[in-house]
């Protein structure tokens, strides 16, 4: 297999300007391996679709001037690996490299315009630490973390919940109910929906929630999150909502959430501190992928931040911000603009004598789009982390007569974008395996169906419960896993989906036919 490849015509002039910043005397393929590692490292994947992405009519670089017969077998290995592709692919491992080169040259470039006086060697001594993180990141548990100075309960309703999901499609319309907590019937109360925008999933997760607040008697709280942010017109529209199940809507960077996050950890048992304090810093460092020393700086600063405050209070992020520039000095890096956005923003308020618990409300949290995609992630799972560490203190929910006793729904908006996120999908995980036993339920809503199953994990096996709405991409064995069906029903089931209409579902439910669609319940609908 030869891999003769060429770059871009735009990038034929990138690749010439980056190799003036190397040594006198570096060749040419230096930079293009630099670009291929570094457009990996980014968690860039590209599809087949993308091959004709960039043109070939820049710079030329044959297979042995390219790699060098020693490095060859390793870049080859990397795209391999990373594609999932046998060694010997020589139609597709070619025009991979060839875009991930052209890719890391765009990367490259845009940094090197931004900052002057930034060297080659500022760039691989800050990335090569930043590949090193991968490996000291196994040493780091995402495990819940010891809390005996937790003084938060939440209560917990143990009758039976269940919910009215819609009606059938006959002319003479049967109500479907949801035996939600029944023991007998399902092993979690996890809920996995799909549909496309404007299918009326939103309005049945709406109905879904105040539902069960109301026949709870508002035992059961939930908390809804919000990833992409309402617009006026829409904050407008839910008032009804939020008036009928009294909800407080969190409208982030406008208003603050209502929580310290760093109040679930243990502030007296010096064990229990450091560990909480070390996943609180690789919860920050994760998804700006901060270097060893930089994490290494934040936990100091953490560390220095619970030192400094006297009579069993709680520092804030702000004050773990100046403890970090008084470490850091003048330095800016990526850790002191994720710090410096969260404590300018002030996302969190300080609460130093932990006296807030949400957990006893409802609550609606609105990201701003606005806000840059590190501090919506990070802001999104430090709370994610502070339920999880919180509930996991509790005990367990009891169970009798086969009904599960319930204390909180999370509801995950626009899941699909947190799915593609690697780093944080093992948090997910470990929610979805281990919260349960609390009596939480988690709703995850998305899109499509094909982000569930991710690599390395299937989100939608975890999930008991799924309804699947009108979605792009109706391949049959992708749904019927999603369903967690069998190969029999495939026929109904692609039957009833190419005739499905908005406001209808397809369901797993154990109380309805197996692959039939339905109408579902519309919040919208009640006042009508």
């Amino acid at each position: 297999m030869q891999i003769n490849i060429k770059t871009s015509e735009k990038n034929q002039e990138i690749v010439r300007k980056l190799t003036t910043k190397l040594p006198y005397g570096t060749k040419e393929n230096v930079i293009a391996r630099i670009a291929l590692g570094y457009s990996l490292q980014t968690g860039k994947k590209f599809q087949t679709s993308d091959f004709n992405l960039y043109d070939s009519k820049g710079k030329e670089y044959k297979d042995h001037i390219l790699f060098d017969e020693k490095y060859r077998d390793f870049y080859i290995a990397l795209i391999s690996q990373y594609y999932g592709l046998y060694k010997t692919d020589e139609v597709n491992i070619p025009r991979y490299i060839k875009l991930h080169i052209d890719h890391g040259l765009e990367l490259l470039d845009n940094i090197f315009q931004d900052n002057y006086n930034y060297t080659f060697f500022d760039f691989l001594i800050e990335y090569i630490e930043k590949g090193t993180l991968y490996l000291t990141d196994l040493n780091v548990p995402l495990d819940a973390v010891r809390n005996n100075q937790q003084h938060i309960d939440k209560s917990y309703y143990t009758g039976s919940i269940k919910i009215n999901v819609g009606s059938t499609v006959e002319e003479n319309p049967q109500t479907i109910y949801l035996s939600l907590n029944d023991t007998s019937r399902y092993n979690n109360c996890h809920i996995a929906i799909a549909g496309n925008s404007g299918t009326g999933k939103t309005e049945f997760a709406l109905e879904f929630l105040s539902q069960i607040y109301e026949q709870s008697n508002g035992h059961v709280n939930f908390i809804y999150l919000d990833f992409k942010g309402l617009k006026q017109d829409d904050i407008k529209n839910r008032e009804p909502f939020f008036k009928a199940t009294k909800t407080d809507f969190v409208d982030v960077p406008q208003m603050q959430f209502p929580v310290n996050p760093l109040t679930f950890i243990d502030n007296v048992n010096e064990v229990n501190k450091n560990m909480g304090i070390d996943k609180f810093v690789d919860i920050i460092c994760k998804y700006s992928n901060i270097g060893i020393k930089q994490k290494g700086k934040l936990r100091e600063a953490v560390q220095e931040a619970f030192i400094s405050q006297k009579g069993g209070t709680y520092p804030s992020l702000s004050m773990v911000n100046e403890h970090l520039h008084g470490l850091v000095g003048d330095k800016r890096d990526s850790l002191t603009e994720i710090m410096d956005e969260l404590s300018r923003y002030k996302i969190f308020i300080d609460d130093p004598k932990n006296e807030s618990n949400f957990l006893n409300k409802n609550l609606y949290l609105s990201l701003s789009g606005d806000l840059s995609n590190s501090v919506r992630f990070t802001s999104l799972f430090l709370i994610i982390n502070y339920i999880y560490n919180v509930f996991m203190n509790m005990d367990n929910t009891s169970v009798d007569n086969a009904l599960k006793a319930m204390r909180y729904v999370i509801l995950i908006d626009e899941a699909h974008v947190l799915f593609k996120e690697k780093k944080y999908q093992y948090i997910l995980e470990k929610i979805l395996r281990e919260i349960r036993s609390k009596g939480v339920a988690v709703v995850l809503l998305s899109q499509g169906i094909e982000e569930y199953n991710q690599p390395d994990f299937d989100f939608s096996t975890m999930c008991e419960i799924a309804f699947l709405l009108d979605i792009k991409d109706k391949n049959p064995k992708v749904m019927e896993k999603f369903l967690g069906l069998s190969g029999k029903n495939v026929v109904t089931l692609a039957r009833n989906m190419e005739q499905i209409e908005k406001g209808q579902a397809i369901s797993n439910i154990k109380e309805f036919e197996v692959a039939r669609k339905f109408w579902i319940k519309q919040y919208w609908k009640r006042n009508k």
